[in-house]
């Protein structure tokens, strides 16, 4: 690990953004610092105390709600301890290109960056790599489109149903009161109908499962292009996952809302998230193409961001798979840990 790397760690430790077992490594580390009564130690020492901190680190990232306060006393020791350990040991060896500077765009998204085309009765809406996009509907319902999606609804709305396009990507929806009219979402796949609800329907062409999450109210979930008629009904905190290779749809329940929404408040989330998910997060957020050079493309990762930048998601992200990238303009190219 070299002395940002470390330096990232301590911070996320300092915001309460490590997980339990992470913190007690490290603060475990600093008691065995203070034992010595110097900041002063040896090289060898130090070398196996960041080892073993790696060692347990690496595949225990998560999100943890708790804040610590570091005594400044921590600060300067772990200080010196990143100083006298940055030239002998390194947690994970990658080089960065000339390209990479560090101060790659916030992980809060921009307010423009979409497009709207109002063409034959229908007004269709993108939002680009980094952007996201809220619209209120003619009946009063609202939506929030998110990066890389893409929305297509009627000018005005008929006088038996409001029925909207999600043709690519993540929205929410909260669907105005209107018992005459079902309110109506259809992706290439599914058809999800509700009346008075908030709910969440993620739907990239890049992933191969479809997920829509009830936050309020109630829904119905069919499957279209079937002959078997399938549909379930789901109630809150009820989600169903329709796998686009197996044909199949399975209920799970989520815990809080935040779990679903939170990319509405500007978040990056993954809870156990396979990898394609994990690609398709990054690139909407900070307007990139990930490109993946090493032998690793089936693995699922737990975390949460929201101010990080890029190289400092990178930087996470990678500690815990075993990994090292390259950033060169607009592209992350994942690679071998050397």
């Amino acid at each position: 690990m070299d002395t940002e790397q470390i330096k990232i760690l301590l911070e996320r430790y300092n915001q309460g953004s490590c997980s339990p077992e992470e913190a007690d490594i490290i603060d475990k580390w600093f008691e065995q610092i203070n034992s010595r009564q110097s900041v002063i130690a040896d090289d060898r020492i130090l070398d196996q105390q960041l080892d073993e901190v790696k060692l347990r680190i690496q595949e225990h990232i998560r999100p943890a709600p708790q804040v610590r306060n570091m005594r400044p006393w921590y600060w300067s020791a772990a200080a010196a301890a990143v100083v006298l350990a940055a030239g002998a040991f390194w947690f994970s060896n990658r080089p960065l290109s000339a390209d990479h500077t560090g101060s790659q765009p916030l992980a809060q998204l921009p307010a423009t960056g979409s497009t709207r085309i109002v063409k034959d009765g229908f007004v269709e809406i993108t939002t680009a790599k980094g952007a996201r996009e809220n619209i209120t509907l003619p009946d009063g319902s609202t939506i929030a489109l998110n990066a890389g999606s893409r929305l297509r609804y009627p000018v005005d709305f008929d006088s038996t149903e409001r029925s909207v396009q999600l043709q690519e990507g993540e929205a929410y929806f909260v669907a105005a009161p209107d018992p005459a009219r079902r309110f109506v979402v259809r992706t290439s796949d599914l058809a999800t109908t509700a009346l008075g609800t908030a709910f969440n329907i993620r739907a990239y062409d890049s992933e191969n499962k479809v997920t829509v999450a009830l936050i309020s109210g109630k829904v119905k979930i069919e499957q279209l292009n079937s002959k078997s008629n399938t549909a379930m009904v789901l109630l809150p905190s009820e989600q169903i996952s329709f796998d686009r290779l197996q044909l199949s749809m399975i209920k799970t329940s989520f815990g809080k809302p935040d779990e679903v929404t939170a990319w509405k408040q500007g978040y990056l989330v993954f809870k156990d998230a396979p990898y394609k998910e994990i690609v398709t997060g990054i690139e909407n957020r900070y307007g990139v193409t990930v490109i993946n050079q090493s032998n690793k493309t089936a693995w699922n990762y737990t975390g949460s961001f929201k101010n990080e930048n890029l190289a400092e998601v990178m930087d996470i992200i990678c500690i815990a798979k075993s990994l090292s990238y390259t950033i060169k303009k607009d592209t992350v190219y994942l690679v071998n840990q050397k």
